[in-house]
């Protein structure tokens, strides 16, 4: 048990970046997905199952700055490109969206991100 322990210790060290990282290297080694399509329960009507598509495209919604707001904005400018007062604008107009149409890595990084700063991040 104290191997096991370790190692959960050693996992909740990661960042999202190295989590997602080591999820795939466990997949190619594994020869799984941890994302395997998910078989819905039969219809009432049908009896036919439907499997779960996984989502490719997210969209990166800002909920709060956590009271934190000078560093979610800095972090916000960091990750869009925009200027001071429109990156402020967007932290103080929450919830809006940070990026639309991210993949899951780079939306995970910017979930990351926001919240290392502070703030409160959904994905869409």
């Amino acid at each position: 048990m104290a191997d096991l322990e370790k190692i959960v210790e050693q996992l909740s060290e990661l960042t999202v970046l190295e989590a997602a990282d080591l999820s795939k290297m466990l997949e190619e080694k594994w020869g799984v997905s941890a994302a395997a399509a998910v078989a819905a329960a039969p219809a009432a009507g049908g009896g036919e199952a439907a499997a779960v598509e996984e989502k490719d495209e997210f969209d990166v919604i800002l909920t709060g700055d956590g009271g934190k707001k000078i560093q979610v904005i800095k972090e916000v400018r960091a990750i869009t490109g925009l200027g001071l007062g429109d990156a402020k604008a967007l932290v103080e107009g929450a919830p809006k969206a940070i990026k639309e149409g991210a993949n899951k890595a780079e939306a995970e990084e910017i979930k990351g991100k926001i919240e290392a700063a502070g703030g409160t991040v959904e994905l869409k």
